[in-house]
């Protein structure tokens, strides 16, 4: 048979396609031709392909081959078709049935000896597979955990391309055909594989980070990160070094609840198609934390690449936490462009060869030191030489936009000596407080019931002021501050918010003069109402 057709999927962004991979051999001189927009790697994977296969103890094809990779209009890129690829071109040749291509995709990159190296995306892949009805799904056995997450996928391990032709040959190599410990089928007598239906197998749970204990005498800052973690509001720290800023920061993601099913699957397939899928760990249950350098790049942060994109740091940070410490430091075009997935959740990345489209709903904590020589310590120790001029053009690199779009803002101090002997062993643990966040958060599920919001961050000023409206002698101070000028239009929505997670916090029906105070408290850090 001079024609076979095996099946293999690209991932474009963190979306699935399902990839025909044809095989013709012809007479004429010796050769492979790739076509169907290919990228480096692909071509490269011509040289992989037929080493593989030698090395394997079978015969590569002495013809013309030509691989298609359809649709041809679809961009393909990275070394997750080499073993379609090697499959197609020996079903052709009439070494393995090419009817056994037809009923399984086949992921995976080969070695020059022929065995399965892991790829990245392959959560996304096998959805997209399962979704177009292919059950059968054949990867390298590092990636089988990561498989095996997807409902309805039938996953066959493989450690290198002799088991793969082993297995369409219906005569599975069993010795070869290893499984992962954490993840061995009960059954040796069949050919390794896992239902992702079956029970999920039980995996060291991740931990959970630094205790909030360890915060001493900073009560404002432990109450502002409490209101964020509930609210999912995002948060603005200044003061200090030695404030505790940085050590807040860190300990927010342990006071976020785990991920449910969904967000744990879409954070997975997020860090899949990135790259960095923590080894052992298939699924991601813990809400991410990223920390990048100051000196990170617009492209680092959104997504990079021109005809391949990557996700960024903001959309690793998806239902987790993206900390931008000394954020002045940070070029202002690198600050700016995370002001649009602050308000919609979402990257687009537009390039010359592609686009695609990230989620990155994403809890952002910005600190930040008062001036740039970071002695301003306070009354205490007033060592800093720095003008009133040079303070504000500092903070000014933090755009008013930017700014605007964050809910809560608070001026820290460094801690007294005193403070920190008298709060030494008695700060309120992680434990404790993410209890106190999962009460809130199921109080705002209850009533934002039936919305298409789960956290108060996420629902709009129009909406709140409409379906929960608040007594005007409740929102006094609010209102006098929006009169003022303290507060925009937006400000003034965001500390409605953050009034509704308070009076959450407390168990409260609705806000009160109390939390709305509270609220514009945490909104204007040196400010009053």
């Amino acid at each position: 048979m001079a024609l076979a057709r095996s099946l293999a999927v690209a991932v474009v962004g963190i979306e699935g396609h399902l990839v025909e991979v044809e095989a013709d051999l012809a007479r004429g001189l010796p050769g492979l031709t790739l076509i169907g927009l290919p990228d480096a790697a692909l071509h490269e994977a011509r040289d992989r392909v037929r080493a593989a296969v030698v090395n394997s103890r079978e015969r590569w094809p002495d013809h013309r081959i030509t691989v298609g990779l359809f649709p041809a209009t679809l961009p393909k890129s990275g070394s997750g078709f080499d073993l379609a690829m090697a499959a197609a071109i020996l079903g052709a040749a009439g070494v393995v049935p090419a009817a056994a291509l037809g009923s399984r995709v086949l992921i995976g990159e080969l070695a020059l000896d022929g065995r399965l190296r892991p790829v990245r995306g392959v959560l996304p892949a096998v959805l997209a597979a399962v979704e177009a009805g292919l059950a059968n799904i054949v990867v390298p056995e590092p990636n089988a955990g990561e498989a095996s997450l997807v409902p309805g996928a039938v996953v066959e391990s493989m450690p290198d391309l002799a088991s793969v032709l082993g297995l369409l040959r219906g005569r599975p190599r069993l010795g070869l055909a290893r499984f992962p410990a954490a993840l061995a089928p009960a059954r040796v007598s069949e050919p390794a594989s896992v239902s992702a239906s079956a029970a999920p197998p039980e995996r060291e749970p991740e931990p959970i980070g630094p205790d909030l204990a360890d915060v001493a005498g900073q009560s404002r800052g432990r109450l502002a990160v409490e209101v964020a973690a509930a609210g999912g509001h995002h948060l603005f720290m200044q003061g200090p070094p030695g404030s505790g800023k940085t050590m807040l920061a860190e300990r927010l993601p342990g006071l976020l609840p785990p991920l449910d099913t969904a967000a744990a699957l879409e954070v997975t397939a997020v860090h899949s198609v990135a790259g960095v899928l923590p080894v052992g760990r298939p699924l991601v249950t813990r809400p991410p934390f990223r920390s990048p350098h100051h000196s990170a790049t617009p492209a680092a942060l959104v997504g990079s690449g021109s005809a391949v994109i990557r996700p960024g740091l903001a959309s690793q940070a998806h239902h987790g936490v993206l900390f931008l410490d000394e954020a002045p430091e940070f070029g202002r075009t690198s600050l700016d462009v995370l002001r649009q997935p602050l308000e919609s959740g979402v990257i687009e990345v537009a390039r010359a060869r592609a686009a695609t489209r990230f989620p990155a709903r994403f809890l952002l904590v910005l600190a930040a030191n008062p001036c740039p020589c970071s002695r301003a310590r306070g009354p205490r120790d007033n060592t800093c030489d720095c003008s009133s001029t040079v303070r504000r053009r500092y903070l000014a690199r933090l755009s008013g936009p930017l700014l605007d779009r964050i809910d809560i803002q608070v001026a820290l101090t460094a801690p007294s000596r005193a403070e920190l002997r008298a709060d030494r062993g008695l700060g309120t643990s992680s434990s404790v407080v993410a209890e106190r966040v999962a009460s809130a958060r199921a109080a705002m599920r209850r009533r934002l019931a039936g919305t298409p919001w789960r956290r108060n961050a996420e629902v709009p000023g129009p909406s709140l002021r409409r379906q929960w409206p608040l007594r005007p002698a409740a929102t006094r101070l609010a209102d006098r501050a929006f009169e003022r000028g303290l507060l925009t239009a937006r400000g003034l929505d965001r500390v409605l918010r953050v009034a509704w997670t308070v009076a959450d916090l407390k168990g409260e029906d609705r806000p009160g003069p109390d939390e709305i105070g509270l609220a514009l408290d945490l909104r204007l850090p040196g400010g009053s109402a």
